[in-house]
């Protein structure tokens, strides 16, 4: 049964000491073990039929996220996080109750379901508590703060997020996803709910205690500040230390860095790949390429990548990425097309280039606006193609046998006993006639039957089985693979998020100019500038000299702010100015870098903590978001301090600026003892480490426009002869295109021979 209990932090990554953390709490809370359960249930979700008659909308009508919209229609009394809600509160003396996700969240549609759309439930909610809901992708601020606290006092977390929050919005209790009746021993929602009533009547002075208590505490556990005269730590020691832990957690049978479930961790593969151009020489080099390498060539192998559709669904379910969580994350796609062309360029083989150009070309059909935004996600669940009202996760996806040998019914010319398109395909994807997902990755049966398409043998070994050339069988398998997609569009489509996110426009902006530079790919870099164009028409407000955190797809396919805007986060910053780093050297047009600069200047001014180093990741003048944070960890997105460790790095070598390179290692330095003990938990600020240490190259192309990085075309008005006068004194030889490879503005002799400056590069 529920009780409350003092409780202790078990979270292996809180910074909080345990010991001294104590609070009220809720045992039975869920934690993230069960969000890892998300291919449980899923009858409900976003877009399934209404009730009959539709309730009228509560408050969240009138707003644009698609999460809050979801909800519009709920029996319960809404409202969006804002100063309205914060009154009723105060003026009602009535505790909050935040209820925290978003719309591709599988267990937030099963409480909606479940608890949300029950009138029972929404009248007690209503009647006692002050409800507000939250989409985490819009307010990232809001859900760390109270994320921070429901890990710190029950070990676990994940969503939907569900806070007890005082009318002064400190948090008193805690946890995830709540059924509506008792089950077992956990908790449900209605039990919550009743003792939580009853103890703010009776007991209020101790929950109110409780909550000071646990903010005080969280604001000294997650305190991240550089001691005075402090330096960043050895950039080989902690690259090293990285390199040895992530060894040590890398799974060598096929890749990664757990067993199951089983994340792409694409910071993980950017460090390898890092640490290897270091260590070209060495053993743990070597090795550093063959994890990175054979965790990518195996994704890209798995059912976790879509070899119908393309693009990556968020993680596998287990350990050989064959079945899915099967929602696409815009996130994902960017930053795993950057780690693929990384690859391929450090390869040399084509698969990895083909991979990036495959994530591309899905983003580039299904997740882009016209405008030149990018979506946020798709949902892994929707409605069987066979007709229900219930959703199933997958749905989309998957494929019965019976389903491909009526699609691929003809026989192939030559093939080793009469063998169909069918029985080709299928050997090749692991395809069989009973399905191919085990019960252990389907436990409530919804793929019972289905296949999730896997690759199983090379084309070589393929086309050896059935007596065919490889030639003949690539072309099979393509085709094969384009009438399923045409099938595919036949079908009841997952959800759209299309809510466009600076932050994640921002990753994807240097996905497409990273993957068009390399592939000298012109369709792909005007998308890129597309991409850049609509997050300053559209996300850039010019006038306050901010950028906004979101926009939205509105009911005529024309691009919509919410009634409220909501102003940037640090993030929104940091990886749109990345972005336009990137987009700058794909593309030498120097008013992007112009607007980077002027967005690092913003971000300055916004976000940076002059006493001890490091961003803060929202606004810490905000009194509403009680703790300021400085995210200490790069996950499924680098943390925007790893992120601005580099930009900033980047942009004092292009502008000649020192007070950034400085700031720079301010920030690597306030994160000195993270990056010294669990250098695994920041891999993307350990680049920033190394690049730091081992002295970024300017390479400077006299002369012609279609070369990389720096462009010397003898502008001397231009915006780069403004910030670096040494570019003046830089010339072509004899009129022919002429290197200059120089470190600190320190150049070598020039030279005009493509193989000489090769060597340069190379030393």
């Amino acid at each position: 049964m529920l009780r409350l209990a003092w409780a202790r932090s078990s979270s292996k990554n809180s910074r909080v000491d345990p010991a001294r953390l104590l609070s009220i709490v809720l045992l039975g809370g869920d934690n993230k073990s069960r969000a890892s359960l998300s291919m449980a249930s899923g009858s409900e979700g976003q877009g399934s039929p209404p009730s009959t008659p539709q309730r009228p909308p509560n408050r969240l009508g009138q707003e644009r996220s698609p999460y809050l919209l979801q909800h519009a229609h709920n029996p319960v009394d809404w409202y969006p996080w804002g100063q309205e809600a914060f009154d009723k509160a105060r003026s009602e003396d009535k505790p909050i109750f935040l209820s925290v996700g978003y719309s591709t969240c599988h267990w937030c549609h099963v409480m909606e379901r479940e608890s949300f759309e029950d009138e029972e439930i929404g009248k007690t909610l209503s009647d006692n508590f002050v409800c507000i809901k939250v989409d985490r992708e819009e307010r990232p601020d809001v859900d760390k703060v109270y994320m921070t606290f429901v890990q710190a006092t029950s070990g676990g977390g994940g969503w939907p997020m569900s806070v007890w929050l005082t009318p002064d919005l400190r948090p008193f209790i805690g946890g995830t996803y709540f059924p509506p009746k008792d089950s077992g021993r956990r908790p449900g929602l209605k039990t919550v709910l009743t003792r939580i009533m009853e103890q703010w009547q009776d007991n209020r002075e101790a929950l109110e205690s409780s909550g000071e208590r646990v903010i005080e505490a969280l604001k000294k556990g997650t305190s991240i500040a550089a001691n005075p005269g402090e330096t960043p730590p050895p950039a080989h020691d902690v690259a090293n230390r990285c390199f040895v832990q992530l060894a040590h957690s890398y799974e060598e049978e096929y890749g990664g860095f757990r067993d199951a479930p089983k994340f792409p961790s694409p910071v993980n593969l950017m460090f390898l790949m890092s640490f290897w151009s270091v260590n070209r020489s060495s053993t743990e080099g070597s090795e550093a390429l063959q994890m990175t390498l054979h965790t990518l060539r195996m994704m890209a192998l798995g059912g976790i990548h879509d070899h119908v559709s393309q693009g990556f669904h968020r993680y596998s379910t287990d350990s050989s990425w064959h079945v899915p969580h099967f929602e696409k994350m815009l996130y994902d796609q960017a930053q795993l097309a950057v780690a693929y062309i990384s690859a391929f360029q450090v390869s040399g083989e084509q698969v990895f280039a083909d991979v990036a150009r495959d994530i591309l070309l899905y983003v580039s059909r299904d997740l882009s606006d016209k405008s030149g935004g990018f979506y946020s996600a798709e949902d892994a669940d929707s409605l069987p193609a066979a007709g229900g009202s219930e959703k199933r996760e997958g749905a989309f996806c998957v494929w019965m046998g019976s389903e491909v040998r009526e699609l691929l019914p003809v026989v192939v010319e030559g093939a080793t006993g009469g063998a169909t398109e069918a029985d080709i395909f299928m050997h090749h994807y692991g395809v069989k006639e009973q399905g191919n997902v085990d019960m252990e990755q389907d436990p409530h049966g919804e793929l019972q039957g289905q296949n999730v398409l896997i690759v199983r043998y090379s084309v070589e070994l393929t086309a050896a089985r059935f007596g065919l050339s490889v030639i003949k069988v690539s072309e099979l398998l393509a085709s094969a693979r384009a009438k399923m997609a045409e099938v595919r569009k036949s079908r009841p489509a997952p959800h759209l998020d299309t809510k466009m996110l600076a932050s994640w426009n921002g990753l994807m902006l240097s996905g497409f100019a990273r993957v068009g530079a390399v592939l000298d790919d012109k369709a792909l870099l005007e998308r890129a500038v597309q991409a850049a164009g609509f997050l300053k028409e559209h996300l850039w407000d010019a006038e306050r000299q901010i950028m906004l955190r979101s926009c939205y797809r509105g009911d005529e396919m024309e691009v919509e702010q919410g009634v409220s805007p909501i102003a940037g986060f640090l993030d929104d910053y940091a990886y749109v100015i990345c972005g336009l780093l990137d987009l700058y050297e794909a593309t030498l047009q120097p008013e992007w870098l112009r607007w980077g600069e002027e967005l690092q200047d913003r971000q300055d001014l916004l976000f940076w903590d002059a006493e001890g180093g490091g961003y803060y990741c929202s606004d810490p003048t905000d009194p509403t978001v009680l703790l300021r944070l400085k995210q200490d960890q790069d996950g499924a997105e680098p943390s925007a301090n790893s992120v601005s460790a580099l930009n900033l790095l980047r942009l004092s070598h292009y502008t000649g600026r020192k007070d950034w390179s400085q700031r720079s290692q301010q920030l690597l330095a306030a994160f000195s003892d993270r990056l010294t003990r669990v250098p695994i938990a920041l891999p993307e600020m350990v680049r920033g480490l190394m690049a730091n240490h081992y002295t970024l190259k300017q390479i400077v192309i006299c002369g012609q426009r279609d070369h990389l990085l720096f462009l010397s075309d003898g502008e001397t008005e231009g915006y780069l002869y403004q910030r670096l006068p040494i570019l003046s004194s830089l010339t072509c030889q004899g009129g022919s295109a002429t290197a200059y490879v120089c470190e600190d503005f320190t150049c070598a002799l020039p030279v005009t021979d493509p193989q000489e400056l090769r060597r340069l590069l190379l030393e």
